[in-house]
């Protein structure tokens, strides 16, 4: 069987089309998140100039000394600043040693919420919330943050299609999301000078994962290097369409459907053109639930043939364990579903 990726087209909810033209979007929606897990989506709104200002200021960023870009890194619990070359490995984040330990080799900057954001909510946990690290770029702030509230739309966008989707009430992940967890993390995948990496044909980009929260939006180049693991357990390439997002689910939706919906396992293995690796960049937005929300299975998702498969646990205790694993080199112990698809992937 071909693998492939559905294109849905999701301009009747940006653009409050008809009851019909919606119905029919959920359930491509819902076709796509039972047998893939992956989607692309046109129609999404985001302006041409302000994905144009975001690709602008990583460019400009990613292109300084790498010692200046060490100067804006964080401790590893602070999910925000800069990540040089070989200081993550993401398959930890599900529980899975890997002879590529801490090797990951894209470079990345990460922005996030911060507690100002919710003024409504004056008392949230630190570093979940922390303040961002802006760099000395010029413009970088403004036009990351521009494309952040884009991003941030087309988020909950998505969770007002999950919901008609699902059967749920129309607020089901308003609730939820009121403040929400959500990142931007900014991925190069160009080594700089002096990096020490072999070019041996095995190298990991960004080892194999899941995302954590709810959904992933996630602009990329047309440049090869995500794969995305079939339900055949083959690894394909998938690149996005012209003006397509790349939408994904993460674990936290998968726990809430009992697998109903996927949280598809990707990773990213760049090429190597003539010795050197083609460079490639993306940056995905990660809206991942408040920190307090539960995650328990709904009970729609329940049946004598499908049993509950997980205990409840906030969004918090979930990412904690994850980043834990991704960022601080601790094995995840509470991924032993996800853990398994990894290994199953090997063999």
């Amino acid at each position: 069987m071909t693998f492939h990726v559905p294109l849905v087209d999701i301009t009747a909810y940006v653009a409050d089309g008809s009851p019909e033209a919606k119905a029919a979007v959920a359930r491509a929606i819902d076709d796509a998140c039972r047998t893939v897990g992956f989607i692309q989506i046109t129609g999404h709104g985001i302006p041409d100039a302000v994905t144009a200002g975001l690709t602008d200021a990583m460019d400009r960023f990613f292109a300084l000394d790498l010692e200046q870009k060490k100067t804006y890194r964080t401790p590893p619990q602070i999910n925000r600043g800069y990540s040089p070359p070989k200081s993550e490995s993401l398959s930890l984040s599900l529980g899975v040693e890997s002879a590529n330990r801490m090797n990951d080799f894209f470079e990345a900057f990460n922005v996030g919420a911060a507690q100002a954001d919710y003024p409504a909510s004056p008392d949230l946990p630190q570093p979940e919330y922390a303040d961002n690290l802006w760099p000395d770029v010029d413009g970088f702030e403004a036009q990351v943050q521009a494309y952040f509230a884009e991003a941030a739309r087309v988020a909950r966008t998505m969770t007002r299609i999950f919901a008609d989707a699902l059967g749920l009430e129309a607020d089901f992940f308003d609730r939820r999301t009121g403040h929400s967890l959500d990142v931007m993390r900014m991925n190069n995948y160009a080594l700089p000078p002096g990096t020490d990496v072999t070019l041996d044909g095995d190298l990991v980009g960004m080892g194999e994962h899941t995302d954590y929260g709810i959904v992933t939006i996630l602009w990329a180049d047309q440049v090869k290097g995500l794969q995305v693991l079939g339900a055949d357990g083959s690894w394909n390439d998938v690149a996005p369409a012209d003006d397509a997002l790349l939408i994904n689910l993460g674990d936290v939706t998968a726990r809430w459907t009992n697998e109903r919906w996927m949280s598809t396992l990707h990773r990213v293995k760049p090429p190597v053109i003539d010795g050197t690796i083609e460079r490639r960049r993306s940056a995905a937005f990660f809206h991942d639930g408040d920190v307090d929300a539960l995650i328990e299975t709904l009970p729609s998702c329940v049946d004598a043939e499908h049993p509950d498969l997980y205990e409840p646990i906030t969004v918090g205790d979930h990412i904690r364990a994850k980043l834990a694993g991704s960022r601080e080199g601790k094995a995840n112990e509470k991924a032993e579903r996800e853990s398994q698809r990894v290994l199953s992937s090997y063999r």
